[in-house]
Formats: C-alpha cells, sequence, structure tokens
C-alpha cells in the first residue's frame, strides 16, 4: 500500500482521498483553510456528498488532514494535486493554486515521489509543470496527469466504478505506478501521453455539455411546434450509435465543471488560433435556457412586479449543496430584478450570502403558500412525492413551470395545476381548470 499526499480538501481532494483509504493506502490531506482542516479533524464534512461522511469516518485510521505542507509530503509515494483552477476575467484557467503547489514542493524538496495531476488544467500543463519541477531540483520527482471523471451527488460511486481510468506519464515507469494505485477498481486502464489525458476531460465535458444544450435546442423547436420534447428524446436515446444519457431537457447545466471547463476549452483553442463554433454556440444556448423560464412565467401571469414566485430547488442538481453557476442564481437575480417575490426552498443547499432579497423556507409547501407560479429548478426526489393538491390549493394562482420535466404532467393538470415543462405542450389558460378552495397555509408537519 502507498502513502499519499493531497493537495486540496474540496469536493475533488475529498473524494479522492477518501476513496484512496478505502482501497487501503494512507492518506494525508493538505489545505489551506484552517476552519475546513478543524472541521474535518472534528469528523464535520463540510461539503453534502452521498457516502463520503460514511468512508472518511470508516477509514479515519488511514486518512490525516493538516495544513503543513511538510506533513503531506513526508514519506508521500504519490502528491497529488486537486486544487481549484477557476477561469479568468479571459476565460483561461487560472493555473496560481498549481503554481503555489509547485512551489511548495521546492521548499520541503521531496526526494522521490509522482506528482499526479487530478485538476482539471489546460492542454500542456504538464509540460510547462515538468519543467518547473526540474528547474526547481526536482527532477527525480516523476510527474502523471490522472483527470478525474467524478460528477458531484455520485462522486463517491463514480470513483470507485468508474467508466475507465486515464493515466498520462511521461515516463512508462511513473504511469504504471499511478496505474497500480487503483489496484481493486474493476475499470480499463486508459495509458497516454500527458497532453492527450489533459485534453481527454475537456473532450469529455465538452461533449456531454453538448448533447445538453442540443436536446434544449430540440425542446425549444417542440414548443414551438406542439411536440414532447421527453417523448423525442426517449426514442432518439434508444438509437444504439446515441445512447440515452445527457438527453434531458431542462433549464440549463451549472455546477463547478461544464461552465469552467468550456470556457477554458473555448480559450485553449482560440490561443491556439482556432476557433470552435461549435463550443460557442453551446455555451451561448444553455445561457439562453436559463433565462427562458421567466418569459414562461410571464406568458401567463404579465408582468411580474408584486408576484410571488417560489423556486423549488437551489443547488444545480439534487444530492449535493454546490451553488456554483446554479440556474437559480440566474434566475433568482432576473424575478428579482423583475420586483419579484422570490421564495426559495432546497433541503441542503443555501443561497445566503449569494443573493440578497429572497425569502427561504423549511419545506416545498412553505414556498409555494400564496405563490403565483412554483418553478421546479433542481430534481430533488422529495418534489416527487409532494402532495401536488395540497401544492394547487396552498398556491395564490396554479402556476407550475417545472424546469426540469421532473414531475408528471397528467398528475399535475389533474390535480388542478397549469403545467408549463420545458419542450412539451401546456395549457394556455388557467379557464379550464377546476374549481378549488381558497389558497390555505400549508401544513407544515406534512
Amino acid at each position: 500500500m502507498a502513502q499519499i499526499g493531497i493537495f486540496g480538501a474540496g469536493y475533488v481532494g475529498l473524494v479522492t482521498g477518501a476513496c484512496f483509504a478505502e482501497l487501503g493506502h494512507t492518506v494525508k490531506v493538505r489545505d489551506v483553510v484552517p476552519e475546513k482542516i478543524e472541521a474535518l479533524r472534528r469528523a464535520e464534512v463540510p461539503i453534502h456528498e452521498p457516502g463520503l461522511e460514511e468512508l472518511l469516518e470508516r477509514n479515519s485510521d488511514r486518512l490525516d488532514f493538516t495544513l503543513d505542507v511538510g506533513e503531506a509530503v513526508a514519506g508521500a509515494d504519490f502528491l497529488f494535486i486537486c486544487v481549484g483552477t477557476p477561469p479568468t476575467y479571459s476565460g483561461d484557467a487560472d493555473l496560481s493554486a498549481v503554481w503555489t503547489v509547485i512551489d511548495e514542493l521546492q521548499s520541503v524538496g521531496p526526494a522521490k515521489a509522482v506528482v499526479v495531476m487530478k485538476s482539471t488544467v489546460p492542454v500542456g500543463t504538464g509540460e510547462k509543470v515538468r519543467a518547473a519541477l526540474d528547474a526547481r531540483g526536482l527532477e527525480g520527482v516523476g510527474y502523471a496527469s490522472n483527470p478525474e471523471f467524478t460528477a458531484e451527488g455520485t462522486a463517491v460511486r463514480d470513483f470507485m466504478r468508474p467508466d475507465r481510468i486515464v493515466v498520462g506519464s511521461f515516463e512508462e515507469a511513473d504511469g504504471d505506478a499511478v496505474a497500480g494505485l487503483h489496484a481493486g477498481i474493476d475499470a480499463q486502464v486508459v495509458r497516454m501521453d500527458v497532453p492527450s489525458a489533459e485534453m481527454v476531460k475537456l473532450a469529455s465535458n465538452a461533449f456531454l455539455m453538448t448533447r445538453i444544450s442540443f436536446i434544449n435546442e430540440i425542446a425549444n423547436v417542440c414548443e414551438a411546434t406542439g411536440a414532447d420534447v421527453v417523448k423525442v428524446a426517449q426514442a432518439v436515446g434508444l438509437d444504439r450509435r446515441l445512447g440515452p444519457h445527457f438527453l434531458r431537457a431542462g433549464i440549463g447545466y451549472g455546477g463547478s465543471c461544464f461552465p469552467k471547463d468550456s470556457l477554458a476549452l473555448k480559450q485553449l483553442a482560440a490561443n491556439s488560433g482556432y476557433h470552435f463554433q461549435l463550443l460557442n454556440a453551446v455555451i451561448e444556448v444553455n445561457e439562453l435556457q436559463k433565462r427562458r423560464v421567466i418569459a414562461k412565467l410571464e406568458k401567463h401571469l404579465g408582468k411580474l412586479r408584486g408576484k410571488r414566485v417560489a423556486l423549488l430547488g437551489l443547488a444545480f442538481k439534487p444530492h449535493t449543496d454546490d451553488m456554483r453557476e446554479a440556474p437559480s442564481l440566474v434566475l433568482a437575480s432576473r424575478l428579482l430584478a423583475e420586483g419579484a417575490e422570490v421564495r426559495c426552498w432546497d433541503p441542503v443547499a443555501d443561497a445566503t450570502g449569494l443573493l440578497k432579497g429572497f425569502v427561504r423556507c423549511e419545506t416545498p409547501l412553505e414556498a409555494v403558500a400564496g405563490a403565483d407560479a412554483a418553478v421546479v429548478v433542481t430534481e430533488w426526489p422529495e418534489l416527487g412525492e409532494l402532495d401536488l393538491v395540497a401544492v394547487r390549493n396552498a398556491m395564490r394562482t396554479p402556476l407550475l413551470v417545472d424546469g426540469r420535466n421532473f414531475l408528471d404532467l397528467d398528475a399535475a393538470q389533474a390535480a388542478g395545476l397549469v403545467y408549463e415543462g420545458i419542450g412539451r405542450a401546456s395549457q394556455s389558460s388557467f379557464a379550464a381548470l377546476p374549481e378549488t378552495s381558497e389558497p390555505t397555509a400549508p401544513d407544515l408537519q406534512r
């Protein structure tokens, strides 16, 4: 078993460290934020990720958390770089945290280890890091690229049961060593050069983003022609050449990876003298998709000033508390700018500090009380269990905009709700609705 140092205690670093500990390795996770390290030492996990807390607890004897770079490096066979690489104003990836780690390695001077890049970086970064290590007298330190393909909400499962493990290296021995770390995981290990490994992550995410924007464009055409994108996507996904994945229309992608990686790849292409037209269109479609909900609300309600709108879900996807680039932030900001009253519910995510002027509610029924419209923003399982009749009775105006096509259309309409999905036929008015009682206060114990 190996000794592993992890630089960065965010989503990638914590999951990587916990999963390697589960495989039997000894892991030291280093971060520069004292509060985060102190919380982890108290067994308090700072992020919401299913299965992660249990892994950290089960492998606590093989896991340690530190602020000291020397402790992370001492005796380590592998040093994983799992720091953030956010976009700069130009769209390039900000590699300042990566270079800080490289500088810190020089200060402690590991005699030998393999530096493994887990962070998403532009193609060519590995060659620059290799040169920087050599220039700092660290010729004996190896280097490999091992991009992560974990999705928030399923990260532990994705690490332990991956579709593939990609390892890029300059030296065959370094690649062999990194591949050996994953013994016990049943997955194909794909070996390649470092630049190709760096490109795999960017290309994979760009392709997934393209599928999302494509099906959203199809959804918009479906709305204009009377077709149902749910039925269209189901049939398209049965084509063995295409498959069903990432063909669910909605209000756009978000999170820490897709928006950042799309900008990074776009800028990488531009810096190389290539105009990536398709990716530009993918990004534009996604940004416009987030704003289409406003038009749907205005179609039914007219001007939104003074209207009460409930947003059901805040996180960019279910089973995570990550608010980075979440469509809910764009939607809430636009609603507040239009003068609407915004009420929000999410079981784990909190927009406090990111938005001002909204009301945070403890339950979905509390959020929709007296509302003129409810918008499903995140497809949390709890929403699938809602009593839709109770939702309709709690609302002032029974308008439901399902931004994820998550709820059952027939059930919603049978409950007396005007259902407006993405790429689906909708009722044009409230005229055909059955009469119901006046809105009632929700039963908060329900």
